[in-house]
């Protein structure tokens, strides 16, 4: 996971308070619900120039940040997006 990423997924995890994020973060413990998921992905795909398939946008994409990071870094080769 890199800044860019973590700096774009914040906002959406209200109740994360300061904590850092890390890749077992549970997405929707720290505040994001379903709506929010929808514009994240928006943002994440605007701010990063990547398009996840229809087959990733399932809940087990959006459960931490490590596994929409994967999620994420796959449509970009696997390299640092």
């Amino acid at each position: 996971m890199d800044e860019r990423f973590t700096g774009i997924l914040r906002p959406f995890l209200p109740h994360l308070a300061d904590r850092p994020i890390t890749p077992d973060t549970r997405l929707r413990e720290a505040g994001l619900t379903s709506m929010q998921s929808i514009e994240l992905l928006l943002a994440l795909e605007d701010e990063l120039g990547v398009e996840l398939p229809d087959e990733a946008l399932v809940e087990k994409t959006f459960s931490t940040a490590g596994a929409l990071w994967s999620a994420v870094a796959a449509q970009d080769g696997g390299a640092d997006v």
